[in-house]
């Protein structure tokens, strides 16, 4: 009797470790194949946006205090007053690009070395379950150098008017990293920084100031 009851402890008890161990994997393989990809998504939308509004705010900040588009941009005229050459101080755009990159670089690092933590029911996007469930905690390693690319742009403003528009293109690359996943991200914003109207006649030939070859 007493060997009876040994045996069926022993099976209750063997049952008991398969249905953990078996609702163990199961679980685990749910979170791999359906709540990872989900949280991967989420969690790429979030730093993405981080770093756009990091590298905004910084373009923002050193371009209104650093960028007098008279300071960068030389414009010649002859005795006519017509436009024969506009020449950009390419050292001086390098180096407030340089500074808006080191800035982002460095407040990208701070970040992605902390993290983020996006609460689980974050995840399904519903404003009930938003701060509930567990907490995942999303990192981020910025690969490589934060570079940046500036274009401009001409297009008739009136008679004998050209409006002239300048934009910062800022690019970076990150890995994102939640538990048991990881993702690259890029990160490409283009920002206008200056728009002037010059007034005299411009020809094409003195259009060409050469800015997209700058890049850092």
């Amino acid at each position: 009797m007493r060997t009876s009851k040994n045996k069926n402890y022993k099976l209750i008890i063997i049952s008991s470790l398969l249905i953990i161990i078996s609702t163990f994997f199961g679980f685990i393989y749910y979170f791999d194949k359906i709540i990872t990809p989900t949280v991967m998504v989420v969690a790429n939308a979030e730093m993405r946006s981080r770093a756009t509004e990091i590298i905004n705010q910084n373009i923002l900040d050193v371009y209104s205090n650093k960028f007098n588009y008279d300071d960068i941009i030389r414009v010649d005229k002859d005795k006519e007053g017509n436009i024969v050459m506009l020449k950009a101080d390419t050292v001086k755009m390098n180096a407030i690009a340089s500074e808006v990159a080191l800035k982002s670089q460095k407040e990208l690092n701070a970040i992605g070395s902390v993290g983020i933590k996006l609460p689980l029911g974050y995840v399904t996007k519903s404003n009930i379950m938003s701060y509930w469930g567990p907490k995942i905690t999303v990192k981020m390693e910025p690969i490589g150098r934060i570079e940046t690319k500036y274009s401009s742009d001409f297009e008739t403003a009136g008679i004998n008017q050209t409006r002239h528009k300048i934009y910062v293109e800022v690019y970076t690359k990150m890995k994102v990293i939640i538990p048991l996943e990881n993702d690259e991200v890029e990160v490409k914003n283009q920002i206008p920084i200056a728009e002037t109207v010059i007034v005299g006649k411009v020809p094409r030939t003195a259009l060409d100031l050469n800015l997209d070859g700058m890049k850092k």
